[in-house]
């Protein structure tokens, strides 16, 4: 018998890789979704994939409901994919996205405590715990100065985690994950914008794309890789923490030059800024040292920024129907 995983967030991005992949290792997969009925399913379907995972009415802020998923479940594997996932989006939405990612995760490790260690359970923590590092790639022990909502939120949660594991014996851990892209990213994510954006250039469209600050430098990965890295934390004889990324920093301005090169645009002839666009707060530098996850998951990112944003703008013109 295979194993049985449950994904919290399923409907995402890393929920519909993450799934395909556990599918193609013989897993058993289930999803929740707040309602299972009316649920947005369009990233399963459009992996294939959708007829294959089970999914249930569950949401993470009510404990009840996901205490009794999981009982009727009994997955081997946990992972926690769930709550609100912008950072632009969190200072509007500062109490939303504090209550669904913080109380989300507590609840499922309510959960798990008096069960003892016998689930292994993944938490989806996030590079912007770290904040802005200076120039220096952050590891697993640079400190946290988290410097919005969502982050404040991510770096709660990736506590939580280290003290039921340490206090209860749980087999729980945590992956610091950098920025990592793909064609399933919704219209709100700057990357997927920009993709979008570099298509309808091409395809005549002669309104600008308002983008917000382009020298910011992120650590740009390709997001079936990084399921596949939380996958091999639950391998693991021992549950550990680990920073996932390629250990490249771009600038957004690269991100968006290589979108429209792809094209055949110059970007500068097709793209203002709007500071209206900026965030309250911003930091410049991001990157990630992910030398621990090479040595001991035997991860390494194969696709670097280039790579991910001509792969993003090819998809977006095959759904365009071409150029």
């Amino acid at each position: 018998m295979g194993k049985i995983a449950l994904i919290f967030g399923v409907t995402g991005q890393d929920g519909a890789y993450l799934s395909r992949l556990l599918l193609d290792k013989g897993y058993t997969v289930h999803g929740t979704s707040r309602d299972a009925e009316a649920a947005p399913l369009d990233k399963l379907r459009e992996l294939e994939i959708r007829e294959r995972v089970n999914m249930h009415s569950a949401s993470p802020v009510d404990f009840l409901s996901v205490e009794r998923v999981i009982h009727r479940v009994e997955p081997d594997e946990i992972y926690n994919l769930g709550g609100q996932s912008s950072v632009g989006l969190s200072f509007k939405l500062p109490t939303e996205t504090l209550e669904s990612i913080t109380r989300g995760t507590l609840n499922i490790l309510e959960t798990l405590r008096p069960l003892g260690g016998g689930i292994r359970f993944f938490d989806a923590a996030s590079s912007e715990c770290f904040g802005d590092t200076k120039g220096v790639p952050a590891c697993e022990e640079t400190s946290f100065y988290p410097q919005s909502p969502y982050a404040i939120a991510k770096a709660a949660s990736y506590w939580q985690v280290a003290n039921f594991r340490e206090a209860y014996g749980l087999f729980a851990c945590s992956g610091l994950l950098f920025n990592h892209e793909s064609p399933l990213r919704p219209h709100r994510f700057v990357t997927r914008k920009i993709a979008h954006g570099a298509v309808q250039a091409a395809r005549g469209e002669p309104q600008k794309l308002k983008l917000g600050n382009l020298a910011v430098r992120r650590d740009w990965g390709w997001a079936p890789e990084y399921a596949e890295a939380m996958w091999r934390m639950l391998q693991q004889d021992t549950p550990e923490d680990y920073v996932i990324a390629t250990e490249e920093p771009h600038s957004l301005e690269d991100f968006v030059a290589e979108a429209y090169a792809r094209v055949g645009l110059d970007w500068q002839d097709h793209v203002e800024i709007d500071r209206s666009l900026f965030r309250p707060l911003e930091f410049l530098y991001g990157c990630g040292n992910a030398k621990k996850a090479a040595e001991k998951l035997g991860w390494r990112a194969e696709m670097r920024m280039q790579q991910v944003a001509h792969a993003m703008v090819d998809a977006e013109i095959e759904r365009a129907g071409g150029l």
